[in-house]
């Protein structure tokens, strides 16, 4: 009579165990909010094309000279940055993106009267400036110190190897 409830006892645990393990490997995970953006941004990157490789652009950032050294910070895909330094102080942040990966970038040109290199320019706070170069490839440089200014931002963008730019694709 001992083993009867003994092995009821076996028999009830093996199957909320089982009962357990296929209730866990059954469930369907809701995707998340990153999921659906990481999604989106790959089917806009493939229907317009594909970000050129951040490493293209380093060759195009303009060669330190004056006091000033460049300091490359980041490269990923359709990115580059650099810091510009004047001693040990940073002066301003420089960079290129492709806008292949992000095409709303390219609505604030579209409506510039301005230019700068004979570029549509674009300046969405006191410390930015922007050109559009052959309508994909935003070169922009923000100010990291006040001795830093819009001259001499337009200045550098105009230092810029802008031609070879224009000819990436």
């Amino acid at each position: 009579m001992m083993k009867l409830p003994r092995l009821r006892q076996i028999l009830l645990s093996s199957c909320l165990g089982l009962l357990l393990l296929v209730s866990a490997c059954g469930e369907v995970q809701e995707p998340s909010r990153w999921d659906g953006a990481q999604q989106q941004s790959t089917e806009v990157t493939s229907a317009a094309g594909q970000p050129v490789p951040g490493s293209s652009f380093n060759r195009l950032f303009p060669s330190a000279s004056g006091g000033y050294s460049l300091v490359y910070t980041q490269e990923k895909a359709g990115f580059a940055e650099a810091k510009l330094q004047q001693g040990s102080q940073d002066m301003a942040m420089l960079s290129i993106s492709d806008t292949v990966s992000n095409p709303s970038a390219v609505q604030k040109f579209q409506q510039s009267n301005t230019q700068v290199g004979g570029y549509p320019s674009s300046s969405l706070t006191p410390n930015d400036t922007a050109i559009l170069v052959g309508d994909r490839f935003q070169v922009k440089i923000q100010s990291r110190n006040p001795a830093f200014t819009a001259s001499d931002r337009e200045t550098w963008l105009q230092r810029f190897n802008l031609n070879g730019l224009k000819q990436l694709k």
